[in-house]
C-alpha cells in the first residue's frame, strides 16, 4: 500500500493527511482537480506542533475530499483488495508517532478501528480547522491517531485551543486532557440497534470492551435509541449540500486541475469538473444541489437543520443518564475492494455509527475497534475510559 502523496522528511514522526495544508507540499485531497495545488502555509494545527519540535513526514492517502469510507478512492493511491487508511497503518506500523486527519464522515474514524489504532474526533471548535480543504464545515474536524491513549493526549494538548484564523474555534485558550481519571462507578451505555447492524466478529469486539470496562467498575448497559438513524440521514443531506457548496470553487481557473480543451468558460467549468471529480463526488454534488433546489430546500435542508437540534436534545437527555455510548464504528472488520458506482449507498449505511458526532459536535474516541462517544467536552472521561481498557492485563 502506498500511504504517503508527498513524502517530506525520513526524520518525521507526524503524519498529516491530504486534506490539510502542509506549506509547499501538494494538498490535493485525493482529488484531481487539486493536482498540483501547493499551499504557501501550513494548518493551524500543523504549525502549532512544528513550533513544539515535531516533525510532518509527509501528507497521507486520503479518498476524494473524504467521501469515502477509509480512503479507498483517492486519484493518487492504488486500488487494494483489503481496504485500509493510510495514515491509520502508519501509525499501527509505528512508522509515525501520530498523524492527523479530518474527520468529516466517519472515515477516520473507520480506518482507525480496521487498523487497531486510537483516533479522536475532539468536540467540535477545540481545534481550528484553519488550512484544511474544507468540505462539510458544520461538522467536519481535525481528530489524531495514535498507537494509544497516551499519544492522543500528547498530540492534542499541542493543537487544541482557540485560533483567530478559525470563525468556527471557540473562545477557550487551551484544553486539558487526562487519561487517567477515575472510571469505577461511571455508566456507559450500548446502543441495541447499532449493535444489531454489526457483524458477529464486531459484536464481540464491543462485548469485550464491555467486559473491560465492568472489570474496571464501570456501569455498561444495553439500551434501545431511535437517534442513530436520524442522525444518520440528517447528517448526510447537510454534508452534501455543504460539500456541493464548497467544491463550487474547483473550476479549473485559478489552481489545481484544468481541462485541456474547451471552447468557452462554461466548457471549461464542465469539462475540468467532469473530468477532475471522481464518481462519488460527483454523486454527493449532485444530491446536495437537489437538497439546496428552490423546491426542495424547505423539505429537506431546512428540515435537516431543525431535526439537528431535536437529535441534539434527545442526545443530551440520554448523557444526562450515562458518561459515555458504547458502539461499533462499522458494521464489519475489514472491508473489501467494490466499485465506486456503489460508494454513495455503502458509505450511507456505514456512517450510521458515525454520524451523529459530526452532526452535533460531541466527541468520539476509537480504540480496541470500538467507538466511544460522550458529552461536549468530556475528551478526558472518553480517554480514561479507554486507558482503563488499555491496562487491562498490563
Amino acid at each position: 500500500m502506498k500511504e504517503y502523496t508527498v513524502k517530506i522528511s525520513d526524520k518525521g514522526t507526524i503524519a498529516v493527511d491530504d486534506t490539510i495544508l502542509v506549506k509547499g507540499a501538494q494538498c490535493a485531497a485525493g482529488s484531481r482537480i487539486l493536482e498540483g495545488f501547493k499551499p504557501l502555509f501550513s494548518a493551524e494545527a500543523v504549525t502549532r506542533l512544528e513550533d513544539k519540535g515535531y516533525v510532518v513526514a509527509g501528507k497521507t492517502q486520503v479518498g476524494e475530499f473524504g467521501l469515502d469510507l477509509v480512503g479507498e478512492f483517492s486519484y493518487y493511491g492504488e486500488k487494494a483488495e483489503d481496504l485500509k487508511g493510510a495514515a491509520a497503518q502508519l501509525v499501527s506500523k509505528g512508522d509515525v508517532k501520530a498523524a492527523l486527519g479530518v474527520d468529516m464522515n466517519g472515515a477516520t474514524r473507520r480506518a482507525a478501528a480496521l487498523s487497531c489504532v486510537d483516533f479522536l474526533k475532539p468536540t467540535y471548535g477545540t481545534v481550528s480547522r484553519y488550512g484544511v480543504v474544507s468540505c462539510a464545515a458544520s461538522g467536519e474536524q481535525v481528530g489524531v491517531y495514535a498507537s494509544n491513549v497516551e499519544g492522543i493526549k500528547e498530540i492534542m494538548s499541542v493543537i487544541a485551543g482557540h485560533d483567530d484564523k478559525d470563525g468556527t474555534s471557540l473562545r477557550k485558550a487551551a484544553y486539558d486532557y487526562d487519561t487517567s481519571l477515575p472510571v469505577a462507578g461511571k455508566k456507559v451505555c450500548i446502543i441495541k440497534e447499532l449493535l444489531e447492524k454489526a457483524d458477529e466478529e464486531t459484536r464481540k469486539r464491543v462485548e469485550d470492551f464491555a467486559e473491560k470496562l465492568r472489570s474496571n467498575g464501570v456501569v455498561v448497559d444495553e439500551i434501545s435509541c431511535d437517534i442513530f438513524d436520524i442522525a444518520n440521514t440528517t447528517w448526510q443531506i447537510l454534508m452534501t449540500a455543504e460539500t456541493c457548496n464548497n467544491v463550487s470553487r474547483y473550476d479549473g481557473v485559478k489552481f489545481g486541475y484544468r481541462a485541456q480543451e474547451y471552447k468557452n468558460i462554461d466548457e471549461l467549468y464542465v469539462k475540468t469538473r467532469t473530468e477532475g471529480f471522481n464518481f462519488l463526488t460527483k454523486a454527493v454534488i449532485l444530491y446536495g444541489s437537489d437538497t439546496l433546489s428552490k423546491n426542495r430546500y424547505d423539505d429537506c435542508y431546512g428540515k435537516a437543520l431543525k431535526v439537528r437540534r431535536v437529535v441534539a436534545e434527545k442526545y443530551a437527555e440520554l448523557m444526562k443518564e450515562y458518561d459515555s455510548v458504547l458502539t461499533p464504528v462499522c458494521s464489519k472488520t475489514a472491508y473489501a475492494s467494490y466499485d465506486i458506482s456503489d460508494a454513495f449507498e455503502i458509505v450511507f449505511k456505514e456512517s450510521v455509527f458515525t454520524a451523529v458526532a459530526n452532526l452535533i459536535g460531541v466527541p468520539a474516541l476509537v480504540s480496541g475497534g470500538v467507538q466511544l462517544m460522550g458529552k461536549h467536552f468530556d475528551e478526558s472521561v472518553l480517554l480514561s475510559l479507554a486507558g482503563s481498557t488499555e491496562r487491562v492485563g498490563e
